[in-house]
């Protein structure tokens, strides 16, 4: 059987099992299909038009197809879709991706193909790299991943304020060389491969335990450093030394917080 394909990405060269790769035949998903069913206001018209190549279902990840048990009564998700989405830039199609998500209450994994590969992405990529051709032979790639990129994007909804229902938001991995673009099956109900799904894209592990409780200490960790990084250029701009004093204890007391947080 030949898989669907997003540029160079299947379901097979991310890793995923056979059994859940969905057939080239029945993989290309119409733009149209996205945007004729429901309201869609003429500027993400415009970027399903102009940003997007083409939608693919690359896998469609269920407790028959991928040998785990269904999620738990009351669990989601019921399914997990793969779809691949090749645009054009270097940044992921966060607002088509937000819209997708939206219409299914399926969980659903992006995985985003571009052709403008961010700089990182470019150098740590070999040449000549090749990846697993659908009869999980290896053969060169159609394009080759110096000149391809890709990343994962997931939606996942996040713990609100108190009282407060929980809130989408949109993840998005780093940009990576393709042919290194990998995703593993971890868990032993579908509730379980999701939530380590999630945890690869958001946080690159598979492990997922206390997830959102992560994700938190980790954009913690993020706006600390950012406020490390500002306490710094103001100690090193202060003449006065009651004020360098005082900066340095504010930069000392941050710190010790970031230390903690790096810890737990």
């Amino acid at each position: 059987m030949t898989v669907a394909h997003c540029g160079s990405v299947s379901a097979l060269s991310l890793g995923l099992p056979a059994s859940c790769a969905i057939p080239e035949a029945k993989g290309t998903l119409p733009k149209q299909m996205f945007t004729a069913r429901t309201p869609v206001s003429a500027k993400l018209k415009q970027r399903f038009a102009n940003d997007i190549e083409s939608v693919t279902m690359l896998a469609l990840l269920r407790p028959n197809t991928i040998g785990v048990t269904a999620a738990p009564e009351g669990k989601e998700p019921a399914e997990v879709m793969v779809i691949g989405i090749q645009h054009r830039g270097a940044n992921a199609p966060v607002e088509v991706i937000e819209h997708i998500a939206g219409m299914r209450r399926s969980g659903i994994v992006f995985v985003c193909v571009s052709d403008e590969v961010p700089a990182e992405a470019q150098e740590s990529q070999p040449q000549g790299s090749q990846s697993r051709s659908d009869s999980g032979e290896r053969e060169a790639k159609s394009t080759t991943s110096h000149d391809e990129s890709c990343a994962f994007a997931v939606r996942r909804a996040m713990p609100g304020k108190a009282g407060r229902p929980r809130v989408n938001r949109i993840f998005v991995s780093d940009y990576q060389p393709s042919g290194k673009a990998a995703l593993a099956i971890s868990g032993t109900t579908l509730d379980e491969v999701w939530e380590s799904l999630d945890a690869q894209i958001i946080l690159g592990s598979a492990d997922a335990h206390d997830l959102d409780a992560r994700i938190a200490n980790r954009d913690n960790l993020v706006s600390l450093r950012a406020d490390e990084a500002k306490l710094v250029k103001d100690h090193a701009r202060a003449k006065q030394p009651a004020q360098r004093n005082e900066l340095y204890a504010k930069l000392h007391k941050l710190r010790a917080e970031i230390s903690r947080l790096e810890a737990e």
